[in-house]
C-alpha cells in the first residue's frame, strides 16, 4: 500500500506541475511571482484557462489527500 501511495504522489505531483506552468505560460515572471503589468485590473478566467484552474484546485486536493494517507499508513 505505501509503495502504491508513493507512486500515486508522484504522478499527481508531475502533473500538477505541468498544469501549473501551462496556466503561467502567457504571463511574465512578474506575474508568476505574484505582481500584476495589469495595474489591479483583474480577468475572468473563460474556457480552457477555467477548466485548468479547476483540475489543479482538484489535484491539490487528492494530492493532500495522498500525502495524508501515506502518513497514516507509513505509522500504522
Amino acid at each position: 500500500m505505501q509503495a502504491a501511495l508513493q507512486i500515486a504522489s508522484i504522478i499527481i505531483s508531475v502533473v500538477l506541475i505541468i498544469i501549473i506552468l501551462l496556466q503561467v505560460k502567457g504571463s511574465g515572471l512578474g506575474d508568476l511571482l505574484g505582481g500584476s503589468s495589469d495595474s489591479g485590473v483583474t480577468r475572468t478566467r473563460r474556457g480552457l484557462e477555467k477548466t485548468l484552474y479547476q483540475i489543479t484546485i482538484g489535484l491539490a486536493f487528492i494530492f493532500l489527500l495522498v500525502s495524508v494517507l501515506s502518513v497514516y499508513y507509513t505509522r500504522a
